[in-house]
């Protein structure tokens, strides 16, 4: 059975590219910013380009916040990307201004501090440290992922002894940084990188997510 999958259109994210990307992995997609649709999907991508601070405002601006917090409460899949992943965790500070994120995840996302050599922002092809039970990264877990961006996680705060499943937790370094790549934690998963513009592996990525739904 195909999955429908909802797009959410906040203003923000390379949503046409998106689309496209869902579309070749077999996926029913729309996009809209329609309150019911997104709630009622059988799975919810969140895009986001840009400062912390703005994607927040337009996610408000359509309830988006609302949206996933209600999807997940009904264990209902989100997939958030880039800025889509950032703004699920609890904050963010850019330029000195602290942002409340969706808190969907505690931890702050701040600016990336590779070696003095190495400039910001972080552009460019990485492979990633994949941990074990991984559905996500089935069978692409050694490729590499374009990232784009100049803040990141770099400390997972949350306990996971106070989870019945441990979240699972993909890492990825840029210079002398470490930071976080990836979540999945139940019906809520994220990734800093691109999938739709890292190639044959970031497309398996999405197809593995559009077959979990």
């Amino acid at each position: 059975m195909t999955k429908k999958v909802v797009l959410l259109d906040y203003g923000s994210g390379n949503i046409r590219s998106g689309e496209r990307a869902l579309q070749r992995v077999g996926a029913d997609v729309t996009v809209t910013s329609d309150f019911d649709e997104a709630l009622n999907a059988d799975g919810l991508l969140v895009p986001g380009v840009g400062a912390f601070a703005a994607c927040m405002a337009g996610l408000k601006s359509v309830r988006g916040d609302v949206i996933v917090d209600r999807r997940l409460t009904g264990s209902r899949p989100v997939l958030g990307i880039c800025v889509g992943m950032q703004i699920l965790f609890a904050r963010g500070i850019e330029h000195g201004v602290e942002t409340d994120g969706c808190e969907q995840w505690p931890g702050v996302v701040e600016r990336l501090q590779p070696a003095d050599a190495q400039p910001v922002p972080h552009m460019g092809w990485n492979t990633i440290d994949v941990p074990a039970g991984t559905s996500l990264f089935d069978g692409v877990d050694k490729e590499r992922f374009y990232f784009v961006h100049s803040y990141g996680v770099r400390t997972w705060e949350l306990n996971d002894a106070r989870e019945s499943v441990a979240p699972l937790v993909t890492w990825t370094t840029y210079g002398e940084d470490r930071f976080v790549a990836a979540v999945e934690n139940g019906p809520l998963a994220a990734t800093q990188f691109h999938p739709e513009k890292s190639g044959d592996a970031g497309a398996t990525v999405l197809e593995n997510w559009v077959r979990s739904l």
